[in-house]
C-alpha cells in the first residue's frame, strides 16, 4: 500500500515540478527597467604612483510588470561613448543579483581599467584633460541559462566619486 501511494505521488507531483522548472523565461526587456541611476568617475586612489579614476555606475533593477523572477545575472560593458575601441573597454560580470520585492538593492559596478595621471595633476583636472574620453556602460541581463537582454545604457557623468 505504501509503495502504491509513493508511486501515485511521484506520478502526480514530478510532472508538475518538471513543468514549473521548464516554464518559459520572462520577457526581461518588457518586465524590467533600470532605476535610481547615478554614475561618475570613482577615485581608485594611487596606483603605481599615479592617480587613477575608473568609470562607475550605480542602479537598481525594478520590475515594471508582474513577473515571477527572483534573480538575474548582469554583464556590464564599459565602452567609449564615441564607439571607438579603447584600452579602457571593460566587461564586468555579476553572476547573481537578487530582488527584494519588486526591485534589487543598489548595484554598483566599477570598471577595472581607467585613466591615470602623474601627480601633481589632480583627479578633478584629469576630468578636464583634452584626451579624456567619455564612457558609457551597457547593461545586459539574463535569467538562468537564457539569452542576454539589453536593459539599457548609462552615460558615465564627468563627476568625481569618492564613495
Amino acid at each position: 500500500m505504501l509503495h502504491r501511494r509513493a508511486a501515485l505521488l511521484a506520478t502526480l507531483v514530478l510532472p508538475a515540478l518538471a513543468a514549473a522548472r521548464c516554464a518559459p523565461d520572462a520577457d526581461l526587456k518588457q518586465s524590467l527597467e533600470l532605476a535610481d541611476v547615478s554614475s561618475g568617475w570613482y577615485d581608485a586612489g594611487i596606483v603605481d604612483g599615479k592617480n587613477k579614476l575608473v568609470p562607475s555606475a550605480t542602479f537598481r533593477i525594478s520590475k515594471k510588470a508582474p513577473v515571477d523572477l527572483d534573480r538575474v545575472s548582469i554583464n556590464a560593458l564599459f565602452r567609449a561613448q564615441d564607439g571607438a575601441e579603447s584600452e579602457l573597454d571593460n566587461d564586468v560580470y555579476v553572476q547573481r543579483v537578487t530582488f527584494e520585492g519588486d526591485r534589487t538593492p543598489p548595484v554598483t559596478l566599477r570598471a577595472e581599467n581607467g585613466y591615470t595621471a602623474e601627480p601633481p595633476q589632480t583627479r578633478a583636472e584629469m576630468l578636464k584633460h583634452s584626451q579624456f574620453r567619455d564612457m558609457r556602460v551597457q547593461i545586459l541581463i539574463k535569467q538562468g541559462s537564457g539569452q542576454w537582454t539589453d536593459l539599457g545604457s548609462i552615460d558615465i557623468q564627468r563627476q568625481l566619486l569618492t564613495d
